[in-house]
């Protein structure tokens, strides 16, 4: 990234940040935290690094390379194989299943065999809702299984926003751990993990102020 910031902060002279209207740039294989206040554009950030929105000015690159022109089928391949984005949201159905939820995805990626996705399922203290309805389920047990479905892809970065707001210390501790086992030592890839207050415990390689 570099010089970016969101068309809706042009007219402000107040933005004091790391980020914003500064090269930022991540790496595979490394660990970052964004910490940002309410309404300093973190879910605009997500937005954009995501090519969900397009709505700021400067560069956003990948391997050198600007977004702001890809193509539909790039943008396929890299949410497919390259970039995996737990939205702060979490963009669940509702109406399906937990494991149906995971099973959406899954399917398109054939990423992870179903006992892999029951181990997680147990590991993070919800092996008994994969039949429950999502819209039946508290937050913090939909943030749960949204980050399960985050991991059931091939990436080179994992992007989590505000992934454990509504989780308990434990089930914080467990989802790092998976983090580093899932998406660091089997997949090499960068993390970065965005939060307004308390976030998962790891060990960053970096932090900035948004």
């Amino acid at each position: 990234m570099k010089n970016t910031l969101p068309n809706v902060f042009l007219s402000r002279d107040d933005i004091h940040s790391e980020v914003w209207n500064n090269a930022v740039k991540f790496e595979k294989g490394r660990l970052y935290l964004v910490e940002a206040a309410s309404g300093t554009g973190k879910s605009s950030l997500c937005s954009f690094i995501y090519g969900y929105r397009f709505d700021y000015q400067g560069i956003i690159a990948f391997d050198a390379q600007s977004t702001r022109n890809y193509s539909v089928a790039q943008w396929v391949n890299i949410r497919r194989r390259t970039l995996s984005l737990l939205w702060q949201e979490l963009r669940l159905f509702p109406e399906l299943t937990a494991l149906e939820n995971i099973q959406i995805k899954n399917k398109l990626t054939h990423y992870a065999d179903e006992p892999k996705i029951r181990q997680w399922f147990e590991r993070l203290g919800i092996g008994d809702k994969l039949s429950a309805k999502v819209g039946r389920m508290s937050f913090g047990q939909q943030q749960r299984v949204a980050f399960i479905r985050s991991l059931c892809q091939p990436c080179d970065f994992l992007f989590l926003d505000e992934p454990i707001s509504h989780l308990d210390d434990e089930n914080g501790r467990i989802m790092g751990e998976m983090i580093k086992e899932e998406a660091m030592d089997h997949q090499g890839a960068g993390v970065i993990v965005t939060s307004i207050g308390k976030h998962i415990p790891l060990n960053y390689d970096k932090s900035f102020k948004l």
